[in-house]
């Protein structure tokens, strides 16, 4: 486990010191959220918008959530920042299933979605309000922000809480809390991981001797998901990208007859030529909360 990985959720006795050494700053840094929070201007676009997101940094399963929820809807747009994308400014990834940026222009993740999503609209932007007006401009009937819960913005909170929780309930840097580790809200979803929403993984094309590659935040959270013929791992930080040669090389030391790959991190893979072997995440939600997103779609519809 890495360093960074086991500080926050498995921390050694030497790493729990840290976290209450630097608690004074998590202490400044629960103020300044707390205080931004308020201050933020509230914004009502007049369109149906479901943010995703949850109260950690880092990666907890939001975009294949995401996926599940929005793959049910036709004519709807999906705003994302697009994370260590090559491109600046606002960009269409994909209309209604249009293809109209590469991956390394979108991001990862934007690019997966808008492959996986024949029926949505795709758009990436830092600025996420331009982004919103962006998606109202393409006549879409709904819009689901991603990683969206930190913005004053009228819309139906769904916030994951998976059953990897941190040692800590402190913001950062004690804890990885970028919000109110107490949040509470009777207006949102709590989406609670093994209760509210389960993952299914299968692998395809399966091989004697697999190599995982991975570039997602918290790749510990892939390990109970490994079959016993992973003959070892590469994991960079989240959405980096990979070195063929590198690649390649580890591939021939460790005698791997393919790599294992998420599907995030299949579309920075295009051109390996490697063999490819994939972890396949199923999410399955339950659908009394699948209903309850279907009628605030339909009650903020104009």
């Amino acid at each position: 486990m890495r360093f960074i990985d086991s500080y926050f959720y498995r921390p050694n006795i030497y790493q729990k010191c840290l976290s209450i050494l630097l608690l004074p700053i998590s202490i400044l840094y629960f103020i300044a959220a707390t205080i931004r929070r308020k201050l933020q201007v509230y914004i009502d676009f007049q369109i149906p918008i479901i943010s995703i997101g949850n109260l950690v940094a880092g990666g907890s399963g939001k975009t294949p959530v995401l996926q599940e929820i929005a793959k049910k809807y036709d004519n709807i747009a999906i705003v994302s920042r697009g994370y260590k994308r090559k491109s600046k400014g606002l960009l269409v990834v994909s209309h209604n299933g249009d293809i109209k940026a590469t991956q390394e222009e979108s991001g990862d993740e934007a690019y997966m979605l808008a492959l996986n999503l024949p029926n949505t609209s795709v758009i990436v932007c830092k600025n996420r309000k331009l982004g919103i007006l962006k998606a109202r401009e393409l006549g879409v009937k709904a819009i689901f922000l991603d990683d969206g819960f930190r913005f004053n913005f009228k819309k139906l909170n769904i916030i994951l809480v998976p059953q990897l929780k941190p040692y800590f309930r402190f913001t950062i840097p004690s804890g990885i809390y970028r919000e109110n580790p107490f949040y509470k809200n009777p207006k949102d979803i709590f989406l609670e991981e093994g209760v509210d929403y389960k993952r299914e993984v299968t692998i395809e094309n399966s091989t004697d001797r697999m190599l995982l590659v991975t570039a997602i935040a918290n790749p510990s959270r892939l390990d109970v998901f490994l079959p016993s013929n992973v003959v070892g791992k590469i994991t960079l930080s989240d959405h980096s990208s990979f070195d063929l040669d590198s690649l390649d090389r580890e591939y021939k030391n460790t005698n791997a007859t393919s790599l294992l790959v998420t599907k995030k991190d299949l579309v920075k893979l295009q051109n390996c030529k490697l063999p490819i072997s994939i972890l396949a995440l199923e999410i399955k939600i339950d659908s009394n909360v699948e209903k309850r997103i279907k009628k605030y779609i339909e009650s903020e519809s104009c």
